[in-house]
């Protein structure tokens, strides 16, 4: 996958890096807070090469791409001056949004960066757990006392994490929220919990309870501290303001954190877990069927996210948890089967490709690329994964199986699964993926698809005429395609670049150019595909379709323009040696960057080769594309 350009065609799409305030990814899509959402082209971007689906929700603009998101977010970070501030843009705050929308879209916003740390500290509990079960490490051990640190000190001190990631979301300060969530688990504090009364000032009652491993009472203080901050902040003299206004902050938000949001958190927290261990002794199939169900349509609105927090509450209070692992373990393996049954099935080179992918990555509990590039796309495998993830999660909750930490939920979180009531409950989890996975085959080759049609060369008579012969000359074995170099200099070997993206050839095959002089022309007839705002960089392909890439000097997107200047745009026509940027390689140099020009065909995958020049003067033949075996 060129991670480079697909990133490039993503941004320009999104709207350009004006549109956008901040992006970041999870396991598979990447996250964009824009400022005007409607200047994203969303058709545009479906099309995009290595795309899954676009969805939109909770105030995020997200792009959902599969396990390569983590490359392709890289890639978009170094094309723009943004970071990771996934705060709403300020129209969001103009449109209507419910109570109820705006309270997930929070909850969203606030447990998304965290799930990733969860599902790690999840994982190596489950392992600690699985050996122990083995007899393979003793749990009086030093050894299970420190790895038991590592899995645990998360869900202890998750009050840290909670503050850091809701601090982000209510726009106030990180570091004092931290700060607060040190007060609650401090020694001194917590010392004072020995049942007898505690009060503030002498006559101010302060309600004792445990907030290791809680999540309301420190959302709810921090959501507090965001009032008081800005408070603080408006009237505070400018002089002391640097050390007033956190202590003001500190003081009353821990005020009113013991005496008042805290203890209210720890009973709304209590609350819902009441309500769930009710629904768990009465009705306890109801929520892995559902989830197990309709996962699906909760992954799509985010709203997996939401029910986090409860299953933290969960594990606070019971020690387990069945709100999220039992249901969506149906769910994710029914999707990746679904993906996995289409992709044996179909006759359609691009779709098995994808479909194969997405089901190994479903099984392993990552769904988004089996979602959104197969089953939604082709609608009856979806509702295949319904019925099987439904029966599965029937089970799994008639049974009453439940998870002892988070993690992913796939084949390689069965270790979760295992705690003090020996095997039975990894047993039955075990059985829920067979049902899952047989139930979900089944409705799949009952149910079918609509196998989308695969232009080849037996379709070609389909095209107009005059489509038909430009098809036929393009597959017919004509003469390697030879480029000339856009600018002047000396040619040195990809491999010597020293950018990994350019050496290794991920972006592409082709030559770098050391310049000798600040222009850039057209190395031949065609058509300018993008051009980057700061100037550093062009794509433009070719009359022949090859597809180059030209990027004067590494790292110089971060000169934001400086020394460069572009004569062309977007989808202009062009002519060789047509003039396409001006650059100063002296002060260039000057800036402390390398102006080596990296001339790649981005689409090498295409041909048979791309063989190029390694040494010497650049000019004609810099490079030649191999469309045929000699």
């Amino acid at each position: 996958m060129d991670y480079k350009k697909m990133a490039a065609e993503i941004l320009k799409l999104v709207g350009g890096e004006k549109n956008v305030s901040g992006v970041t990814n999870c396991m598979t899509r990447l996250r964009f807070s824009l400022n005007d959402p409607k200047k994203a082209d969303v058709e545009g971007i479906k099309k995009v090469k290595g795309v899954q689906g676009v969805v939109t929700k909770n105030g995020q603009f997200q792009v959902v791409i599969g396990t390569d998101v983590g490359n392709v977010c890289d890639e978009i970070k170094k094309l723009g001056n943004f970071g990771d501030n996934m705060a709403p843009a300020d129209n969001d705050k103009e449109e209507k949004k419910g109570i109820v929308s705006m309270f997930f879209g929070t909850l969203t916003a606030i447990f998304q960066p965290v799930i990733p740390a969860l599902a790690g500290s999840g994982m190596i509990k489950a392992l600690l757990a699985l050996l122990v079960a083995l007899h393979l490490v003793d749990s009086g051990s030093q050894t299970y006392q420190i790895f038991n640190a590592f899995g645990d000190a998360l869900f202890y001190f998750l009050p840290f994490i909670l503050a850091v990631s809701a601090a982000k979301r209510f726009k106030c300060s990180p570091y004092i929220a931290a700060v607060l969530a040190g007060v609650l688990l401090h020694p001194s504090f917590t010392g004072l919990n020995t049942g007898d009364p505690v009060h503030l000032f002498g006559f101010i009652p302060v309600t004792m309870v445990s907030y290791s491993s809680s999540v309301v009472p420190i959302l709810l203080i921090v959501w507090v501290q965001s009032y008081i901050e800005k408070f603080a902040n408006k009237y505070s003299p400018k002089a002391v303001k640097i050390f007033l206004a956190p202590m003001i902050t500190i003081i009353v938000t821990g005020i009113l954190g013991i005496t008042i949001a805290g203890p209210l958190g720890n009973l709304v927290g209590q609350v819902i877990a009441i309500g769930f261990n009710w629904l768990n002794d009465y009705a306890g199939w109801v929520i892995p069927f559902l989830m197990g169900a309709f996962c699906p349509f909760f992954v799509m609105t985010g709203m997996h996210y939401c029910f986090a927090p409860i299953q933290t509450i969960q594990y606070a209070t019971l020690g387990y948890g069945t709100i999220l692992g039992p249901g969506m373990l149906a769910s994710n393996i029914a999707q990746g089967t679904a993906a996995l049954v289409v992709g044996f099935r179909t006759k359609n080179k691009e779709l098995k490709q994808v479909a194969l992918s997405a089901g190994v990555t479903g099984l392993m509990g990552i769904t988004e690329p089996a979602l959104y590039g197969v089953t939604l796309r082709l609608k009856r495998p979806l509702y295949a994964t319904i019925i099987g993830g439904g029966i599965a999660g029937l089970y799994a909750g008639i049974t009453g199986i439940h998870t002892f930490s988070s993690t992913t939920a796939g084949i390689f979180a069965l270790p979760v699964y295992i705690g003090g009531d020996g095997f039975g409950n990894v047993i039955n989890a075990v059985i829920t993926i067979l049902i899952s996975i047989v139930a979900t085959a089944i409705a799949t080759l009952i149910l079918g698809f609509d196998d989308p049609k695969e232009e080849t060369e037996d379709t070609a008579a389909e095209l107009p005429a005059a489509e038909e012969n430009a098809a036929q000359k393009a597959s017919s074995p004509a003469a390697n395609i030879v480029i000339d170099s856009p600018i002047e200099g000396k040619v040195i070997p990809l491999s010597e670049v020293k950018d990994d993206v350019f050496s290794n050839e991920i972006v592409g095959k082709g030559a770098a150019v050391v310049p000798a002089k600040g222009e850039v022309r057209a190395p031949e007839d065609g058509t300018i595909m993008s051009v980057f705002d700061t100037g550093h960089a062009l794509g433009m392909q070719t009359k022949d379709g090859v597809e180059l890439l030209i990027h004067i000097g590494l790292d110089t997107v971060e000169l934001k323009g400086k020394y460069f200047q572009v004569h062309v745009k977007q989808d202009d026509k062009v002519k060789k040696g047509d003039l396409l940027i001006t650059f100063d390689p002296e002060g260039i140099k000057s800036a402390g960057y390398d102006i080596t020009t990296p001339v790649l065909v981005s689409n090498s995958a295409d041909y048979l080769d791309v063989v190029a020049k390694k040494d010497g003067q650049a000019g004609a033949g810099l490079i030649t594309v191999l469309t045929h075996k000699a």
